[in-house]
């Protein structure tokens, strides 16, 4: 457990075990989201990268696609014709 201590303004200092656990670098921005009474602080950008990954789940078997291994051969097909 860690403690913070709350300024006037406010502001308090995350401390730096959370920081490096939550992957926190200077200008990123945080969630505060409630459950059941409890607030949890989340990074934002991995709110945001787990977001996009489940709206595309199951997608790529939409697409045919079975092994990474198809994807990067469609990639290299799409490449050999895209216009430079």
């Amino acid at each position: 457990m860690e403690l913070a201590k709350v300024t006037s303004k406010g502001q308090i200092t995350i401390p730096q075990e959370i920081r490096k656990k939550l992957k926190l670098k200077e200008g990123d921005k945080v969630f505060f989201v409630e459950d059941n009474g409890s607030i949890q602080f989340l990074n934002a950008s991995q709110v945001a990268i787990r977001a996009v990954q489940n709206g595309m789940s199951g997608e790529a078997e939409k697409g045919g696609f079975s092994t990474e291994d198809d994807v990067v051969q469609y990639i290299k097909q799409i490449r050999k014709t895209a216009i430079l």
